[in-house]
This record gives C-alpha cells, structure tokens and sequence, in this order.
C-alpha cells in the first residue's frame, strides 16, 4: 500500500506552527510497510485543497488528510471533502451526542459554531474522536478493482495521534500488510560524506534492486540508512529480507570500522548515558559557546541523574573566574577561547561538581566576535578526567546554530570515544 499525508493549514506555511504530524504519521507506516510517496502542506484554500486530493489519489491508495476540522469560518476541509465527493452535509446524532457530553459542564461552547461539529460528509464513515470534538471521516474512494482510502482527522497531534492508534491504524492492519520494509542505520564520524561514498562504493554498486543506501549527513554525524522493501506474499518474506540486509551489513562494517559510532540509530547522548552508566561513571559540563546544550541534551533520558551531576553555563569571564577557578592571567593572555582556559574550565567543573569527567566547550558562535586569528566558528573544547585534560580546537562553520549544535555533537563525541577505549 503506498500513502500520501495532505496537512492543511496556512499556519504551516508561514512558519506559526510546524508540521509535527506528518513525521509522526510517516514513522507508524513504516512500521507496518506502508510506503508514504509524499508529504504536502497546502492553505486553507478549496481549489489547492481539491488539486492535491485529486493528484495524490492518482499515486497513491491511501490519503491521510490533517487540519481544517474545527468550528470557525477559516476551517473548510469538511466542505472541501463534500464537494470532492459529491456529496453535502448531513447531521450525525453521534457526534451531536459527543460533543453535547463533552462540553455539558461550558454552555458557553455549545453554542451554533459548535454545532457544526456533528455534520459530516453524508458518504463517510464516522470514527469516535474520544479526546476531542472534529470527527474522523473515513472516505472509501476507489473502484471495485481497486480499493482507494481518504482519511480526515483533526490537526491538533495529541487527537491525530490518538485517532491513529486507536481507530485508523487498526483498520488498515485489517487490509493486511502489503510489504515489508525494514531499515537500518550506522552512524559514522570523522570522514567526508563524499569520501566515504568513494570508500563504500563498491560495496553500493553491489546491492541487489531491492536494497537502497542513504547518506543522511548532520552536525557532523553521517547516518548510513540501508532500506529493504520486499513484498508480503509470503510470511517468510521478511525474515529472509532481514536475513539479506544482515548480510550486506556484515560485508560494510568492515569499510567503515575506523569512522563506526554506533550500529543503530541512537543520539549521541544516548549512547554516552549507556557507557557512562554501565560503567558508573559520571559526567558534567562547563559551557560558554554552548550555553546549556550539552547539559540539555545529557538530561533528555530518563534516569539521567545516574551518570549526569550537573553544569555550568560560563558565559561570561567572570563566572569563569569566580565559579569556575579559571586564571585571570590566562583569561587576560590567552583569552577566553583558548586552550589553557577551556582546560581549567573542564577542571574547575570536575572538581566543583565532584564527577569522573568534565567537558568544556569555548568558542565565538558569532555573528560577532571574530578575528583574523580566531574567526566566528572558532571552538575549543576541553575533556577532563581522573588521569588528565585533554584539549584541541575546531572550526564548525559561520553559522550560530549550526556551530553550537556541532560543538555539543563534537563535546559528546569526544567522550564517547574515550570512554570506548
């Protein structure tokens, strides 16, 4: 089965609201090897709206159509949808019950917008939307050769999602699984995407039709996705097309085992929490350029205070000074992105927060700052641990988010591969 995602809403395209929900949709078809060709955002606007059903409903058997279901003027998908199917409005006593149930205790929603709520596309299906009050419409538009599917759900993710995994998803599971796709991803670190296409290139040109590489480069990782799509036909399809990727990954790991992070596709501070906490060790982080993101990113797991004690965003001299322990002198000599002063950093964070390790990042993420000997994207980073400091300095680009996002990935990088030796 192949699918297409229509989010509708003008909030999309000029940037008030981001498209959660389309990835969020794109990860559970994957899952259950329903290929998706293509994603849009489109305004509220019936011709653009119309244009994109008809279009994806050429390519595709099933359309999963976002956004526009609520009460006001600006939402017009269920007008859209009826027009599309010839078809008008009719009341539902369901949705009319619902929505009467849910807002019982507010008089003041019950009102004639509200009302609107329970009059759905007369050819649809109604799925209960139990969390809010658009409805779910399931629309079967194909032939008797071939079956074709529009659904409709509301845009906001918490009731999308809950659509999806409580009505949506179950009924295509009962359509049967059509193919199946399995991925896999290695992260690699330390090599040039382009020299690494050229290291692995006979390798690439040796995959049989079905297997497909990507280079999904980033912040300095590159993730080596391998897809295998293979129909369903047979039940031991998919062990034998796992069985053949596993193959094909025995013969590339060997290709990339100098530049290997990780053989599945994990953050990096996921990988870091695994060794630290296996191991007991414990980890701080001193950060001036980073201002909190690896200390951020270090505490996105659960369980995190196990190996995690704490930071220190230094931003500036003085608390680099003061809380820190960093020399004035140095501070003065050196200046604040420097070897000698990211090390005492490092130390200084070890030793305050009583931890086995200590990074320590200092840089100029610009726009501003730089010089001819230290140019915006200029970092210095310190690691430190019970038998010594190490230091070294990187240039991660002209950009502020792109620097700092890379200096953290470099931070955890680092201590990654220390803590594998």
């Amino acid at each position: 089965m192949k699918a297409e995602i229509i989010a509708i809403g003008d909030e999309l395209l000029i940037g008030q609201v981001a498209d959660t929900n389309s990835s969020w949709m794109e990860k559970q078809f994957n899952d259950m090897g329903i290929e998706v060709l293509r994603s849009v955002c489109v305004h509220d606007e019936q011709q653009q709206i119309l244009y994109e059903l008809g279009e994806a409903l050429k390519r595709a058997d099933l359309v999963l159509v976002t956004g526009g279901l609520g009460p006001t003027k600006d939402d017009i998908t269920k007008q859209v949808l009826c027009s599309f199917f010839h078809t008008g409005l009719v009341e539902n006593d369901e949705v009319r019950r619902h929505v009467q149930a849910l807002y019982k205790d507010r008089p003041d929603i019950l009102n004639s917008l509200t009302a609107t709520q329970w009059l759905v596309p007369e050819c649809c299906t109604v799925l209960p939307n139990d969390v809010g009050s658009a409805p779910i419409m399931w629309f079967d538009a194909g032939t008797v050769d071939r079956a074709k599917i529009v659904v409709s759900m509301p845009g906001v993710p918490y009731e999308m999602q809950y659509a999806m995994r409580h009505h949506v998803l179950p009924r295509l599971q009962m359509l049967g699984k059509q193919q199946y796709i399995i991925h896999h991803t290695l992260l690699v670190h330390g090599i040039a995407e382009s020299a690494l296409a050229l290291r692995i290139a006979s390798w690439e040109d040796a995959l049989p039709a079905h297997l497909h590489l990507a280079y999904l480069p980033k912040d300095g990782i590159i993730r080596l996705r391998l897809t295998g799509i293979m129909p369903s036909s047979a039940i031991e399809n998919e062990g034998v097309l796992e069985q053949e990727m596993q193959e094909q990954l025995s013969a590339l790991l060997p290709l990339v085992r100098d530049y290997l992070v990780a053989t599945e596709d994990l953050p990096l501070e996921v990988i870091l929490g695994e060794l630290l906490g296996g191991k007991g060790l414990t980890i701080a982080s001193a950060e001036s350029c980073t201002g909190g993101k690896i200390a951020e990113l270090l505490n996105r797991q659960p369980g995190s205070s196990r190996f995690y004690k704490g930071s220190v965003v230094a931003y500036s001299n003085e608390v680099k000074q003061n809380v820190l322990g960093v020399n004035a002198d140095d501070l003065s000599q050196f200046g604040a992105v420097s070897g000698p002063v990211v090390r005492q950093m490092a130390e200084g964070c070890r030793h305050l927060l009583d931890t086995d390790y200590a990074i320590a990042t200092s840089g100029i993420a610009g726009p501003d700052g730089g010089t001819p000997e230290k140019p915006v994207g200029t970092v210095w980073f310190a690691f430190a641990t019970p038998c010594g400091t190490s230091s070294w300095c990187m240039h991660l680009g002209k950009l502020r988010e792109q620097i700092t996002d890379r200096a953290a990935n470099m931070a955890l990088l680092h201590a990654i591969g220390i803590l594998r030796k």
